[in-house]
């Protein structure tokens, strides 16, 4: 099968945050890895609870709203253990022990969470247990998210290895259906959209692989040093991403050109970008956030913080979020850049965050995961929950 027939049997498994979703079940929000949550957050967001791992976690936080017993958050931790939590109280609800740290974000798709671990396996639970469907194993650690999508009828899930290997697993019973290999580690979440799998290595390669059968469309060389740490963002034929060689590029499919580039001369890009309003905003170990026009790459406002900004932003309404290595969580203006709220958490948010249904939920490198929304009793302070192991 091939041209308008593949595309038209090709759709997307996780629903898209941007289109009108509530939930949060892939890093980024949705499987072009977009940034953009629906709706809104409150203007001053109140802390609602507080769970606390036994150790740090860099892994990113995935919600489902829709998960059986209401919402839920899954997240990895450093400890070797996947939680799911009630997204509303803090709640434990399962464990499952890995083996080996956690890293990864998980995704939550087709009431199952994927999610690999630095002992190169990939483990499909249940979505409401956390009982182990199915585990298959890479030759090395797994750092980045898997993503979904169905082919022919078939729903697939995708995940890159430090084996240099991208694989693509049956979702239900993790069959391979195939593996496309690169130069180098893959660390990010692959991006999905259409037929093209889109995403950056240590190889300073940008791949386009075809999503039917693991066969290369593309390989685009971005540089020396070019090195790809994080997930690649799309949007039609556009891919915008940061890497290694001090750089944030806006990179043309069709031309296999690198269309803007904006550098550093001295620190390199980790963040993964959010698209909204013809922006693209991400940030850089220059302990900035950045705002540039998406179709020139001219820089229209970049905010200060006091370290470094590995995590991505999300964009929800007209409203930016995003956490930092400072401990800080930010609401900023998404127009001008102005702040409208923080929070200190006073420990180094490794990891990015998700936004669903209004609330803002983050995890942190000191183990604490957080969730903060409307004020439980608007005109009067909320009471933080202390969510239990």
């Amino acid at each position: 099968m091939s041209g308008p027939a593949l595309l038209l049997s090709l759709t997307l498994a996780a629903p898209l945050a941007g289109d009108g979703s509530t939930s949060w079940p892939v890093f980024r929000g949705d499987p072009a890895l977009t940034g953009v949550a629906a709706g809104t957050v409150p203007a001053a967001p109140a802390l609602r609870w507080t769970f606390q791992a036994a150790k740090g976690i860099v892994s990113s936080p995935v919600v489902e709203r829709e998960a059986p017993g209401g919402p839920v958050l899954v997240v990895g931790c450093d400890d070797g253990l996947v939680y799911a939590l009630d997204a509303t109280t803090g709640t434990k609800r399962w464990t499952f022990p890995t083996g080996d740290v956690i890293e990864a974000p998980p995704l939550i798709a087709n009431g199952s969470v994927f999610i690999g671990s630095s002992d190169g396996r990939f483990h499909a639970l249940d979505l409401a247990t956390g009982a182990l469907r199915w585990t298959r194993e890479t030759g090395d650690k797994i750092l980045g998210g898997a993503n979904a999508l169905t082919v022919a009828g078939e729903e697939r899930v995708v995940v890159g290895s430090y084996d240099s290997n991208l694989y693509c697993f049956a979702a239900a019973d993790g069959a391979e259906r195939w593996r496309y290999s690169t130069g180098n580690f893959v660390n990010g979440t692959p991006a999905v959209l259409g037929e093209r799998i889109v995403f950056g290595g240590c190889d300073a390669v940008l791949h386009v692989v075809s999503a039917s059968d693991g066969s290369a469309l593309a390989q685009i060389e971005l540089g020396n040093d070019a090195h790809v740490a994080g997930s690649v963002a799309l949007a039609g034929e556009r891919v915008y991403l940061g890497h290694y060689g001090n750089a944030f590029v806006c990179v043309d499919l069709g031309t296999k050109q690198t269309r803007w580039s904006l550098t550093d001369p001295k620190q390199p890009f980790f963040s993964s970008p959010a698209l909204a309003h013809g922006k693209v905003y991400f940030g850089g170990r220059n302990k900035k956030l950045h705002c540039c026009d998406a179709e020139s790459g001219e820089l229209l406002w970049s905010f200060p913080t006091r370290r470094k900004v590995d995590g991505s932003p999300i964009a929800v309404g007209d409203a930016i979020v995003f956490g930092a290595a400072d401990g800080r969580l930010y609401v900023l203006d998404a127009s001008s850049g102005e702040e409208r709220w923080s929070h200190d958490l006073g420990a180094d948010l490794g990891g990015s965050l998700a936004v669903a249904d209004g609330w803002i939920y983050a995890a942190a490198l000191d183990g604490r995961v957080v969730g903060f929304g409307t004020p439980a009793s608007q005109g009067s302070a909320s009471v933080p929950r202390e969510g239990t192991r």
